[in-house]
């Protein structure tokens, strides 16, 4: 690239994070972050929240042994969130659930993955080199409507 042309801004952000419970706040954290500079039209509140779950299961069901790695890209569509651990297994049921099965609400786990299907436009994994990604996508935010027209 010529040197009077400005790079252009980064499309993703790649993030090790410690294999603690330490993780779930940094991981909110930096999610929000990472979605303010890359400037992405999606909710970042509900990118947070899914997010956490996905990096409190990395912690929860690896052995600590690797690393975990936050990955958010920017897409045209809204944003993707990637978590890679080392463990190859995948991860509970990202499928929708089918009509007329719900989660029992007395159980102390297992609503984090509900929610990532419920709240993304999109959620799976898949293997890596390493082990596995699991990720989520988020469309793009509504715009908010402005302030109303002027009334004559």
């Amino acid at each position: 690239m010529p040197p009077d042309v400005p790079a252009p801004p980064p499309r993703s952000w790649r993030i090790a994070l410690p294999h603690s419970t330490a993780a779930v706040p940094i991981a909110r954290a930096l999610v929000r972050t990472a979605l303010a500079d890359l400037d992405a039209p999606a909710d970042s509140d509900t990118a947070e929240l899914l997010t956490a779950e996905l990096v409190a299961n990395a912690v929860e069901h690896t052995d600590g042994s690797g690393p975990i790695e936050l990955v958010v890209e920017l897409l045209a569509s809204g944003c993707q969130v990637e978590v890679h651990d080392h463990d190859p297994g995948p991860p509970g049921d990202l499928s929708r659930l089918l009509p007329g099965v719900a989660p029992d609400p007395w159980q102390e786990h297992g609503r984090g993955l509900l929610l990532i299907r419920a709240l993304s436009s999109a959620c799976g994994h898949r293997p890596t080199e390493y082990g596995k990604a699991v990720w989520f996508t988020l469309r793009s935010a509504p715009t908010p409507p402005g302030p109303p027209a002027p009334r004559d």
